[in-house]
């Protein structure tokens, strides 16, 4: 079976994926930001002991020992976070499975930041998953607990619970309508935060967004997991009214899509941005059974396997721009074959 970011999930024509976090830290160490490298160390070493008692096949591996491009590769898959393999002064590590829908960052912002992914809307087994996972590193390493505010983390927006639930969502017929505005305002005012799926603001980045819960203190897990889909079924029911608008402009729609089709299928060279904007206009006339020469998976692939270093990985070499762009295009044409 092919990992989660390859696979088609619940309501997967809007709901990319699905994640899940939770931020813990250690008794006995400072916040990263007042530990010296030693203590960094300390803590890697002592939570590398208990990595073969966990299971789920999950492997310990250094950050140091990743090249560049393995690393830009993780960030892609939105496995880790741009900042936590940019900084490379400071002892770190991360603990994956082969199917990477478990990837626990160690010495980002906090001790441990324990995630789980899957494709679509799963929210629910996901919670169920990072609990039962919580618990057994929690029976084998002491957490920093206050009964007064729950989990103490090194950011007071992650207090409490310390979990941050998420989905990251493809809104292309809302932007061609014009009304993602206002559904980024009703969001917004709703308590939750939406933003670029690299964390970048809400630039369009091939129409996709992440949404996710602010508060962590206060409400019970179940209750982010509650809020967080309640809010990402309404954004699947308002951009699907946006698509059937669109549908009724048939020709026109027809047209935008499949002219996005031609130009991601027969270019010779193609940037990483020309490439998220086609992608987003093919995956929507996908989606609507506009066209039929492709299928989500193969969607998927393209979107994957296009960007910069997954593509260096799917070809085995390090590129350069320029030469990257020429091999994006290739790429796109042997998936699609």
């Amino acid at each position: 079976m092919s990992n989660w970011y390859l696979q088609n999930g619940k309501d997967s024509d809007v709901v990319i994926s699905s994640r899940v976090r939770l931020n813990r830290n250690l008794i006995g160490y400072n916040f990263l930001k007042k530990c010296t490298k030693e203590e960094k160390e300390s803590i890697l070493e002592k939570i590398k002991e208990i990595v073969p008692s966990l299971g789920y096949g999950l492997k310990y591996i250094n950050l140091e020992d990743l090249d560049n491009v393995t690393k830009l590769s993780l960030v892609e898959k939105h496995l880790v976070s741009p900042e936590f393999v940019m900084d490379d002064k400071n002892p770190k590590a991360i603990i994956l499975n082969d199917d990477e829908n478990i990837c626990i960052m160690l010495n980002e912002d906090d001790h441990i930041k324990i995630q789980v992914f899957s494709a679509g809307q799963e929210l629910e087994n996901l919670n169920n998953l990072i609990i039962e996972l919580d618990e057994k590193m929690g029976e084998m390493l002491e957490y920093a607990y206050s009964k007064e505010f729950g989990f103490l983390t090194s950011s007071p927006l992650n207090i409490g619970t310390g979990m941050k639930a998420s989905v990251i969502v493809h809104l292309p017929a809302l932007t061609m309508t014009g009304n993602l505005s206002k559904v980024l305002r009703i969001i917004n005012n709703l308590g939750m935060s939406i933003r670029g799926v690299y964390g970048e603001g809400t630039q369009n980045q091939g129409d996709l967004y992440q949404i996710s819960n602010n508060q962590t203190i206060g409400l019970s897990e179940k209750e982010i997991m509650l809020n967080v889909r309640n809010i990402s079924e309404k954004i699947i029911e308002q951009e699907r009214t946006a698509r059937k608008f669109l549908v009724k402009k048939e020709i026109e729609l027809e047209d935008r899509v499949y002219r996005a089709y031609g130009l991601l299928t027969n270019a010779r060279k193609i940037s990483s941005d020309e490439c998220k904007k086609l992608i987003s206009e093919v995956k929507l006339g996908v989606d609507l059974g506009i066209i039929k020469e492709l299928d989500d998976s193969k969607i998927r692939k393209i979107e994957l396997y296009t960007k910069a270093g997954n593509l260096q990985k799917y070809v085995g070499k390090a590129m350069e721009g320029y030469e990257r762009e020429i091999k994006r295009a290739e790429i796109v044409k042997q998936i699609i074959r």
